[in-house]
């Protein structure tokens, strides 16, 4: 099991409606709405690491309202 961090970036005023629409979002643990140099903190999880790259392109990137994400996987050092 993989996780990650995805930190969003919205269009002003959009954060809590993109927060609402991705945590339906299958494999997503968490989305709030934050406040910061991103709007939206979501805590993902996937099989494998192209299972969560997908879901990142295909599915969270593409609700409307949000301008930039970054991923960020979680490590166990």
């Amino acid at each position: 099991m993989v996780q990650a961090y995805i930190l969003i970036q919205t269009e002003v005023g959009k954060a809590s409606t993109v927060a609402e629409v991705i945590g339906r979002i299958d494999g997503v643990i968490q989305a709030e709405d934050v406040t910061g140099p991103y709007d939206v903190i979501v805590r993902a999880q996937a099989d494998t690491v192209d299972e969560l790259g997908r879901m990142v392109v295909a599915q969270v990137q593409k609700v409307e309202g949000i301008t930039r994400t970054l991923t960020c996987p979680v490590v166990h050092i």
